[in-house]
């Protein structure tokens, strides 16, 4: 998968805060997400992530 810094993810299942969607701060074996609603932000196995991972928003796309 091609993920970037900055892009916003639609995961499959939502955060507890009731929001899916989570921006990447940190790529690498391990992905550092951060909640668009409650600003929580933690550290996910890559290949964790990539399997909860519903769609992937680009920074271009999320500012339309």
């Amino acid at each position: 998968m091609d993920i970037n810094v900055g892009d916003i993810l639609e995961m499959k299942k939502p955060h507890p805060c009731g929001s899916n969607r989570m921006i990447v701060l940190r790529v690498g074996a391990d992905f550092r997400l951060k909640c668009e609603k409650c600003g929580h932000d933690f550290m996910v196995a890559r290949s964790k992530c990539e399997k909860k991972i519903k769609k992937i928003i680009g920074k271009e796309d999320a500012n339309a």
